[in-house]
This record gives structure tokens, sequence and C-alpha cells, in this order.
């Protein structure tokens, strides 16, 4: 039982690395440290292992039986799913400055609910031991 919830802790930890990494590199972009092309070409590179981790995390909470923690991260992976299926998950180049406040605003919504998702695997964690 530790075992799943330190997983899911480091799952969820390195997704919030990953949208951070993406928010700073918005940030970036908005101060005019790095061009457009130098911006979208490090999110792109970063969102489909995003999208992988979110929904092994989303596995694991299944699989263990976690229904509530499942159930918490599945409107993520589903909201994930619909941003693939609608081809916008990448980010446009010659788009980038049109939608910047549209993109922070995904994954400051993404960030919050990760937060929620680790302060509940800490809980459970700290439960567990």
């Amino acid at each position: 039982m530790v075992f799943v919830w330190l997983t899911a802790f480091f799952l969820v930890v390195a997704l919030i690395v990953l949208v951070i990494y993406q928010l700073m590199c918005l940030a970036d972009l908005e101060f005019d440290y790095i061009n457009p092309f130098d911006s979208s070409s490090r999110i792109n590179k970063v969102v489909m292992p995003e999208f992988v981790l979110q929904a092994l995390l989303s596995v694991l909470f299944l699989l263990s039986g976690h229904w509530a923690m499942f159930l918490l991260s599945l409107p993520l992976v589903y909201y994930n799913y619909t941003l693939y299926q609608r081809r916008q998950h990448l980010v446009d180049v010659t788009e980038i400055f049109n939608q910047l406040g549209r993109e922070k605003k995904r994954r400051l919504f993404k960030i919050v609910s990760l937060i929620v998702l680790l302060f509940l695997s800490l809980f459970w964690l700290s439960g567990s031991v």
C-alpha cells in the first residue's frame, strides 16, 4: 500500500515539474527572453510525456482500487484526451502570442488540480505508514 502512494507521490511531483517548466517557458516568452520557436519547441517536447504520466497515474489509482483518487484524476485525463483529439495539445509557433493568456490559464488549471492530488496523496501516504 505504501508503494502505491509513494509511486503516486513521485508521479504527481514529476507532473508538477513538467507543468511548471511549461509555465516558465511561457513566462520567458512573455518577457521576451526567448523567441517563439524555442519556447514552443520546448513546450511541445514535454506535452506528450505529461499526458502519459497523467494517464499512468490514473491507471495506478484504478488498478490499486483507490476510487476517490481515480475519480479526482479522471477529469484531467479527459481534458488531456480532448485536447489531443482536437489537435490543440501542441503550441503553434505562429499563434503563440495570440494564445499566450489561454495557454497560461490551461497550465494554471493543471497545476492547481495537481497540487490537490499532491496533498491528497501525501495525506494517504502518511496515513498508510
